[in-house]
């Protein structure tokens, strides 16, 4: 014997299947960045904005955001979406006026577009976010029962309403969590009603609302 040590065993796949394997792994998720200055995002608690034109919500980092924090910033195509709850504890909607909605399910949100100026109204559904087809007229004097209604900044904010254990709850509200509260609705619901995981969802969603929502003030304005 030479007193060398033999070769160790070979641990894993040889060099050439090593770097075979990297092919087969799935890509990390690229990181999401602002659509207007391409900066990495934090994960969590960006901002938004509605790009009026397509009617969608485009992902901005704060400085972004704080360009078109004003109406008519920029061309205007761009508004950003502010973060403001309020609640409205003296309205006076109940089930008859719930009722000429015609909504059915418990839950819709009310949005004003400024170009063109117009009200729709929307709920959440298996299908995503379904428009009613009602008389806009109907809806505004639904809506006058509430004082937020008079508050609501075109585009970028909703009123949302919940009709549930023998109450209709009001609040003004950021729209992109009412998109936010569809997309979750739309990948929860089973069955007619929704389901009981769609339920715990949507009662976590409006617990959260009304710990961030007040009552506005006189200088709250739209």
């Amino acid at each position: 014997m030479s007193g060398r040590p033999s070769a160790l065993p070979r641990l894993g796949p040889p060099p050439a299947h090593r770097g075979l394997r990297r092919f087969r792994a799935p890509a990390p998720a690229a990181p999401e960045r602002c659509e207007l200055c391409a900066v990495v995002l934090a994960e969590h608690n960006h901002r938004h904005l509605v790009d009026t034109a397509r009617r969608a919500l485009a992902c901005a980092c704060t400085p972004c955001a704080l360009l078109f924090d004003r109406p008519g910033a920029g061309t205007g195509q761009f508004r950003t979406v502010p973060d403001r709850y309020f609640v409205d504890p003296g309205h006076t909607l109940d089930d008859t006026a719930w009722d000429r909605l015609q909504i059915p399910v418990g839950v819709a949100f009310f949005l004003r577009t400024a170009e063109p100026d117009r009200l729709a109204a929307l709920y959440p559904s298996p299908a995503g976010a379904t428009e009613s087809e009602l008389d806009p007229s109907t809806w505004q004097t639904v809506l006058s029962a509430s004082r937020l209604a008079a508050l609501l900044r075109p585009d970028v904010e909703a009123l949302l309403l919940r009709r549930a254990e023998g109450r209709i709850d009001c609040y003004l509200v950021p729209v992109d969590i009412c998109y936010e509260l569809v997309g979750r609705m739309r990948l929860l619901w089973q069955g007619f009603d929704g389901g009981a995981e769609a339920r715990a969802a949507l009662a976590d969603f409006f617990t959260k609302v009304a710990r961030r929502a007040r009552e506005p003030r006189e200088d709250d304005r739209p």
